[in-house]
């Protein structure tokens, strides 16, 4: 990855501060504007057109030596700077160009401690620094984050666990929705969450950068204020068995990291959004994360991925019997060579969960190994998180002489310190050995996937597997999705389930999973979510009677040069626009809330296009395995007509004739 430079104008003011100034920063466009008020208290201020969007909101952290950021703070340099450039990514899921332009304040006290921020035409954040020669270890950190009244928050919240502490969460709960003031401190979330208040634009709070740190929790105070806390560094582990062990920690200390002494600590970052559409394009994050470390990534390869686990392989129309065994991976790898797949998943059962090396009798790796390279289809392989760390280099060399380029760790289900620097030695570790990686039961990117290219996706978002034990995956749900939680990153929810029901008829069944939404809702998912590699969770053998279908959705990238949210509504509906190369897909999906739109194509180039069309078929509101399938011409001075279903989707494909 490298940032083009279009225009970087650096002004530096060594400016003596006093202890009761006020410094001001203003976005590019002068509409969002931070004021930092430095006294007893740190505190900023943010507002959008003169509107206040943040009251004041308290900034500060505390070491264990006693030292702290709004100690004494004392003269402080001002250092300001404007960039315009465009950051080029290699893994591009929204877009390959990324404009970064931005205003930036850095304040550096006598005192040991700095505060940068930057300000954008979409978002606000601010770090922590820190100028210490010696190691230091933080007590704690402040940040509040101070709203005007009558604010809506969507929020998930952790569900504590039996016999361990509320900071474990594998951070997939379904968003609650409550007035601000009624959240507190009880309500331990985790972060994106998104908070709502009549005339100003929505805003997503979050955080970025995050390394060698906690990430951030949110609680309420029964107020208009949320206020970050974070996990306490883990003194001691204990062994959580069963089918997927894992460790929780039993002892904590009563600081929340040890770290070196000069550091720049992770953003906290405020997505701030006039118009709801704003937030599913909005890549804040990503722009906020730390350069590539990777220098050479051209043997990362997104793609789409089949996957058996959510259907426990229970496959049909097939002369063997179907399970963990080398006939139903080698059915998977005809599968995936049929509709142009890159890779199958091997998921959890090819081997012994504690042991990488000890493989299920019924699979013979070597026969599947190269039967994926005669079909020219690679191989991707689960592995739990605990195993994998044991194992981790012998594992490594191992998928490299089986042809695996991708795989996929689970089970780690905290984002301490301790847990947080795994995922940095896990990616490192994978750099070396050209694989990518996934991790399941996992935080947030948060911007790890700009660090990491190759860390080429994550979990942390209640998806499609929930269908089998639950019936959380709602239409709603899914709609609340590209609004919070893919502000962050990528996720892996995995669709593409051809089973599907109504709101009446969906029922949570093991081995014969259904959706709860229509088929094309699930196949729009593919444009309207954003992951580098996209799984497909259906049955292969109910695909494989329906080669229209699966043709169109094989030919969806999972990567992109340019993405437009053309409308969208949050919980309610999204129609995402998507270019790869001289190819248009719009994706559209809807709550239970039957709905119609227009939508001209007047982003199109100036070209005929061949158009091939999903949509809810006429019987999609009680049969929802009910489509259209169909092609037409058009361009760019026609409109399409969008009607959903309820719990319904759309999905165009436009081929340059």
């Amino acid at each position: 990855m490298k940032t083009i430079p279009v225009f970087l104008f650096l002004l530096l003011l060594y400016v003596p501060c006093r202890a009761d100034a006020i410094k001001e920063i203003q976005s590019p466009s002068g509409d969002i504007k931070v004021s930092v008020s430095i006294d007893h208290t740190i505190t900023y201020t943010v507002s959008y057109k003169n509107q206040p969007l943040l009251l004041p909101s308290v900034i500060d952290m505390m070491l264990e030596d006693g030292k702290k950021l709004s100690g004494k703070p004392g003269r402080s340099k001002i250092n300001t700077r404007s960039v315009n450039a465009v950051i080029v990514s290699p893994v591009p899921e929204k877009r390959k160009h990324i404009p970064d332009t931005y205003n930036e304040m850095q304040i550096r006290f006598t005192n040991g401690f700095g505060i940068i921020f930057r300000v954008y035409d979409d978002g606000i954040a601010y770090r922590i620094t820190t100028a210490f020669k010696d190691s230091i270890i933080i007590k704690n950190e402040i940040a509040e984050f101070n709203f005007p009244q009558n604010a809506l928050l969507y929020f998930p919240e952790v569900v504590k666990r039996d016999n361990q502490d509320k900071y474990h969460t594998s951070f997939e709960e379904p968003y609650q929705v409550k007035p601000l003031d009624s959240v507190t401190k009880n309500n331990l979330c985790f972060t994106p969450v998104l908070i709502a208040s009549a005339g100003n634009p929505k805003i997503v709070v979050t955080d970025a950068d995050i390394e060698d740190y906690p990430g951030m929790f949110v609680t309420g105070k029964s107020s208009n204020v949320l206020r970050a806390e974070f996990a306490p560094y883990p003194l001691e582990e204990m062994l959580a068995p069963g089918d997927f062990p894992q460790l929780y920690v039993s002892k904590r200390a009563d600081y929340i990291a040890r770290t070196k002494g000069t550091k720049y600590f992770p953003w906290r970052v405020l997505l701030i959004a006039p118009e709801d559409k704003d937030l599913p394009a909005n890549d804040l994050v990503y722009r906020l994360a730390s350069p590539s470390r990777v220098k050479d990534v051209s043997w990362v390869h997104p793609g789409k991925a089949t996957d058996e686990w959510i259907i426990s392989s229970n496959i049909f129309n097939v002369d063997f019997k179907s399970g963990i065994n080398t006939a139903t991976y080698k059915y998977y790898i005809d599968f995936a060579k049929r509709f142009g797949f890159e890779r199958i998943m091997m998921d959890a059962g090819w081997s012994d969960n504690n042991d990488l090396f000890k493989i299920n009798p019924g699979i013979d790796m070597e026969e599947i190994a190269a039967y994926a390279r005669k079909q020219n289809v690679k191989l991707s392989m689960w592995t739990l998180a605990m195993t994998l760390d044991k194992q981790l280099e012998p594992a490594l060399e191992q998928f490299n002489k089986w042809g695996v380029d991708f795989i996929m760790t689970d089970f780690i289900d905290r984002d301490d310190q301790k847990a947080v620097n795994f995922f940095y030695k896990i990616a490192e570790a994978c750099a070396k050995h050209k694989i990518m990686i996934m991790f399941h039961g996992a935080f947030k990117p948060a911007g790890f996937n700009r660090t990491y290219p190759h860390a080429i996706t994550r979990e942390a978002v209640l998806g499609s597997e929930y269908n089998i034990w639950s019936s959380k995956a709602t239409p709603k749900h899914n709609l609340l999705l590209p609004f919070i939680r893919m502000t962050a990153g990528p996720m892996d929810y995995e669709p593409g389930i051809l089973d599907n029901a109504t709101e009446k008829t969906f029922r949570p069944i093991g081995e014969k999973i259904m959706s709860f939404g229509t088929r094309c809702q699930q196949l729009a998912m593919y444009v309207v979510y954003e992951s580098p590699v996209q799984f497909f969770s259906g049955n292969p053998s109910q695909g494989l009677l329906e080669p229209a279908f699966m043709e169109l959705l094989g030919s969806i990238p999972t990567t992109w040069d340019t993405t437009v949210v053309v409308d969208g509504k949050l919980g309610e509906y999204i129609i995402t626009a998507r270019k790869k190369n001289n190819e248009w897909f719009i994706g559209a999906m809807n709550d239970l809330t039957e709905r119609t739109f227009t939508i001209p194509l007047d982003f199109l180039e100036n070209e005929n296009y061949t158009a091939t069309v999903c949509e809810d078929g006429m019987n999609a509101s009680r049969y929802a395995s009910d489509y259209k399938l169909y092609s037409k011409t058009l361009n760019r001075k026609d409109s399409i007509i969008i009607k959903m279903a309820p719990g319904g989707g759309y999905l165009i494909r436009l081929q340059q004739q």
